[in-house]
């Protein structure tokens, strides 16, 4: 067989592959999911594009709800070795929407996503009873066995309070810009938006160690129940309290 008819073979075989996968029914997603934590229902249309009525994720801390999920993959990404999936999640009005481009099995990289939760989803990370609006845009961040490699995005928490026994307690509303790339640490800038409670600092990120360090300030009188909890965590200086952590980010295996 000559060059050039070996050459068009092959481009036949990939077209037919990419056309077998383009028909193949979305259900077959949920063998894929199979020993996985998440968990999708209502599966239509195809694996190129597709949709589920409902996804969820479970978590230590509950079952995550992702609510209506639909995706469509690119194409050409299948001929790079870099399958590429527009994606987007809605449940109520929590939303998220993005692009997802996987490089190897713990290789993932994250363009144009747009994020918006319930504060009370960080009950899934600490038993705390905080209200408000996370969100996130984020240019890019690179993933490598969940460690960030690279990124460029901003997080909000927007009308921040505290469900505290006494009642709601308004804190205010805060953002985090994170900047770098790896070997250098990631770097978070955080600043105050809005509110009385007043939040100025830096975190890192160097592999899976970070470092916090937050000066937490008060605009009027501090609530005592606030600063009572504030004790706990920060350390009480002349301006308000230095709240500085450090530790490692569980791993893929923990």
């Amino acid at each position: 067989m000559t060059r050039p008819r070996l050459l068009l073979g092959c481009v036949a075989l990939c077209l037919l592959l990419l056309f077998l996968l383009a028909s193949a029914p979305a259900h077959l997603v949920v063998r894929a999911l199979v020993g996985t934590p998440v968990v999708a229902d209502g599966l239509g249309g195809t694996l190129w594009q597709g949709r589920a009525s409902r996804v969820r994720v479970a978590t230590d801390a509950g079952v995550l709800h992702l609510g209506a999920v639909t995706w469509s993959l690119r194409p050409l990404s299948l001929l790079a070795l870099a399958p590429t999936l527009r994606f987007s999640a809605r449940w109520g009005t929590q939303q998220v929407a993005g692009e997802a481009t996987w490089r190897g099995a713990n290789e993932v990289l994250l363009n144009g996503v747009e994020a918006r939760f319930d504060a009370s989803l960080l009950r899934h990370l600490a038993p705390v009873a905080l209200t408000g609006t996370l969100g996130a845009q984020i240019d890019t961040l690179h993933l490598r066995d969940t460690v960030p490699l690279e990124a460029v995005a901003r997080f909000t928490w927007q009308q921040a309070g505290w469900d505290s026994p006494q009642g709601l307690l308004p804190l205010g509303s805060y953002a985090v810009d994170v900047r770098g790339a790896a070997p250098a640490p990631l770097t978070g800038t955080i600043v105050t938006l809005a509110g009385p409670l007043r939040a100025e600092g830096e975190l890192q990120l160097q592999q899976r160690d970070y470092s916090i360090a937050i000066m937490l300030t008060h605009d009027g009188a501090w609530d005592p129940l606030l600063q009572e909890a504030l004790a706990l965590l920060a350390r009480p200086v002349a301006e308000g309290y230095d709240l500085r952590l450090s530790g490692s980010l569980p791993g893929p295996d923990r």
